[in-house]
């Protein structure tokens, strides 16, 4: 397992050693002592997964504190592109977004520390996406950044994506004041 590191203090991609034959391939997506080695400690208590077409859209979504999450997120199958938004005020990339495509041919990782919002578009139909998370889902807690904020310009790279109803009324990064 290879983790590269990011700009942003904390943000890891992480590429998993795969093992292929003719049967087909095998991974460790997890393993908590490997983590730990590579100075990884989060603990994990819940898992999502979610099935979608392609150009569906999903983000940019986080939780606040007391019930801010890291997520360590997948794809199993198809491909994603996937964002992070850094909204830690006291960190150099503040407000600045990233961009990685994730998928099941390069079963790359990427863990997102508490502090960023998250989301993704799909790029294939049938695309499975996974992640753990290190608190459980707390409605109150959860806030969402409009996913096509003109501040924070995020280039998606599709023109007309499926986006839920919660989603489309998510607030300006301007709006936002920052927890975290």
């Amino acid at each position: 397992m290879q983790v590269q590191t990011t700009s942003a203090d904390g943000l890891i991609i992480i590429d998993p050693m795969v093992f292929k034959d003719n049967r087909g391939y095998f991974y460790e997506s997890y393993n908590k002592i490997q983590f730990s080695n590579l100075g990884i400690y989060e603990e994990f208590v819940q898992d999502n997964e979610s099935e979608s077409q392609q150009n569906v859209l999903r983000g940019l979504h986080f939780q606040i504190p007391p019930h801010g999450q890291t997520k360590l997120v997948r794809v199993i199958t198809g491909a994603v592109k996937d964002i992070v938004l850094d909204l830690r005020k006291t960190s150099p990339t503040f407000g600045k977004h990233f961009s990685f495509e994730l998928s099941e041919e390069n079963k790359l990782m990427l863990l997102i520390p508490e502090g960023f919002a998250h989301g993704f578009v799909t790029l294939r139909d049938n695309t499975i996406f996974s992640y753990k998370c290190s608190r459980p889902y707390n409605p109150t807690s959860e806030r969402i950044i409009k996913w096509d904020d003109e501040d924070i310009n995020i280039n998606w790279g599709i023109k007309n994506p499926i986006v839920s109803d919660k989603d489309k009324n998510g607030v300006s990064f301007k709006s936002f004041i920052s927890p975290f």
